[in-house]
């Protein structure tokens, strides 16, 4: 299994923070790291960079973390949060004259269909859209030189897709994770886990479920992701237990 490095593109929930209509003490707003864009990373590879999920400010994000790639696009599900940037790959399929192959379950594919028709429409030469390949989510995808083991954990009554790629594992929007995929989870260097706010929450792990479950799991590090402005990063962080930290926009992790 090829090496290579996981960027966090965004780490906030899916209001992003700050939350628009809000208003935030000085000293919040001063924290470049209290500033998250909606949930996604990508994964950058030997070969190849592969993208999971398309958050709003996708453009954004790639140009920020000056990725000027991306073979192929994870779609862990399709709540607003995760795929409002989809229109973006046109950039993509423009740039290498081809679709974009699109890995994510068969509902999702119906949802990405009705959100994006004109991505399968016929236009006339010269008109540029987003062209999307579907493809079915394998239990192991070898793509850019990587190894990616794909499993579904649970997010509320919806199925959503989770990786693990060498020793981590990405895991955003969860509310329920089988023994079976806790035991795949087992001997990680890294975990980046959902855990949206303080209070319980019906569809997310919040903080401290969050913990329980890391502890479960036992990597070396753990980042929780996925956050709402509940968490005030460096007061947060000097609250959490060795090997546990928030992530922030811009963190990289190789594996």
């Amino acid at each position: 299994m090829g090496s290579g490095t996981l960027v966090v593109l965004g780490s906030g929930t899916s209001n992003g923070v700050p939350t628009p209509g809000k208003e935030y003490p000085e000293e919040y707003l001063a924290e470049p790291k209290n500033h998250r864009t909606r949930s996604s990373v990508c994964l950058l590879g030997p070969t190849g960079n592969v993208l999971v999920d398309c958050a709003p400010e996708m453009r954004i994000q790639l140009v920020r973390e000056r990725i000027y790639d991306i073979d192929s696009v994870l779609i862990t599900h399709t709540h607003a949060d995760h795929v409002m940037g989809m229109d973006d790959l046109r950039a993509f399929c423009l740039k290498y004259q081809r679709e974009m192959p699109i890995y994510t379950a068969p509902r999702y594919q119906e949802d990405i269909r009705r959100i994006f028709p004109y991505a399968f429409a016929d236009f006339p030469p010269g008109i540029w859209v987003p062209r999307f390949e579907f493809r079915e989510v394998p239990d192991v995808l070898e793509v850019g030189g990587m190894s990616l083991r794909l499993f579904w954990v649970e997010h509320g009554k919806v199925p959503c897709l989770a990786l693990r790629v060498n020793n981590v594992a990405y895991i955003t929007d969860v509310s329920s994770i089988s023994d079976e995929n806790v035991a795949l989870l087992q001997g990680l260097d890294t975990l980046i886990l959902d855990a949206v706010r303080y209070a319980p929450h019906p569809n997310h792990f919040h903080y401290e479920r969050a913990l329980e479950v890391a502890a479960e799991i036992g990597a070396k590090q753990t980042f929780f992701t996925h956050l709402s402005d509940d968490y005030d990063h460096f007061r947060t962080d000097s609250e959490l237990p060795s090997g546990i930290n928030l992530a922030y926009d811009g963190l990289r992790v190789p594996f």
